[in-house]
């Protein structure tokens, strides 16, 4: 059977960008440098203890003293292990990749809920992404991007995008259909219906797959030091290399601590924003209930649909 060059062709194509449009990707690696750069200052720039009691507040505010009480102490070991500096480092890579995951995929899930057609060719895109090995994302950045930090966040990114875009697609279709014509039957425009009905119902959904997005960036964090990034993936990178066991160790716990932490803080957030939403369409439902239908802004709408039809369901 012939072989089928596959890998040269791609091979290929990656040069042939890279002598096309070199501007393409000196412009992303200057922005995402800048970002990581920025977010670690503001991290390692404060004593260590300001950003603990930050921490340690946002927790007790979110999720309450249990998990509060659990940033307080992992933060402190991490400080006693003498790694606060590569923690923050390696936080700001995973805020920075979650968060362009984040901004990624939540719009292609929308497109993909709405159109059938997008859903169906992001689908093996995906399933693509979340099967091919983690390293083989590093081939590609490092060609395009060098070494360092910038390489790190690119394949950090392209590997936790998936879980966005497919929870956000599964919170809009599970929207219960009756709700969505409903406000359909009342005149509210395709973008009211995905802002006012679609979105903060699939808000539970969504938060899941921003959940899902950081655990999967933390879970690149070593793989990122293989690049050259700076953090945790450089401390644990360094300890196999040489043998170190005790810093293998050190720098495996703290990868675990803080991937605790955020899991819980953002599951948690998640489901304050949930009931915050419901809350939200409950009081702007009672709200709009008992005012007058004389009244200037009383003409049909989303916001009276959504406070005849929304009520039953909270």
């Amino acid at each position: 059977m012939p072989h089928i060059p596959i890998g040269q062709t791609l091979s290929e194509f990656i040069d042939w960008l890279l002598v096309q449009v070199p501007w393409l990707f000196d412009g992303i690696s200057a922005v995402m440098q800048a970002l990581v750069d920025g977010l670690t200052r503001a991290l390692t720039g404060p004593p260590a203890g300001v950003w603990i009691a930050v921490f340690t507040l946002a927790a007790l505010v979110v999720r309450g003293w249990g998990l509060a009480l659990y940033t307080l102490l992992a933060f402190l070991l991490i400080v006693s292990l003498e790694l606060w500096t590569d923690t923050m480092q390696t936080l700001a890579l995973v805020l920075v990749a979650a968060g362009l995951a984040t901004l990624i995929g939540v719009p292609l899930g929308v497109l993909a809920a709405r159109h059938r057609a997008v859903s169906l060719a992001a689908r093996p895109v995906l399933d693509l992404m979340q099967t091919t090995p983690v390293f083989v994302y590093l081939i590609p950045a490092v060609f395009f991007f060098g070494v360092g930090v910038v390489p790190g966040v690119v394949a950090t990114t392209v590997f936790s995008i998936a879980p966005g875009v497919r929870l956000t697609e599964l919170g809009i279709r599970q929207v219960d259909r009756e709700m969505v014509e409903a406000a359909d039957a009342f005149g509210a425009r395709p973008r009211q219906i995905l802002r006012e009905v679609q979105l903060p119902m699939a808000l539970p959904s969504i938060m899941a797959g921003v959940n899902q997005v950081i655990m999967l960036a933390l879970s690149m964090v070593v793989v990122a030091g293989l690049t050259g990034a700076a953090g945790l993936g450089s401390v644990v990178v360094r300890a196999v290399t040489q043998l170190d066991v005790a810093s293998g160790f050190e720098g495996g716990i703290a990868v675990v601590l803080l991937a605790i932490f955020l899991d819980r803080l953002t599951a948690a957030l998640g489901r304050r924003t949930a009931l915050s939403s419901r809350f939200s369409r409950r009081s702007r439902a009672t709200a709009r209930a008992g005012r007058p239908p004389e009244s200037a802004d009383a003409a049909p709408g989303l916001g009276q649909t959504s406070a005849s039809m929304r009520e039953p369901v909270g």
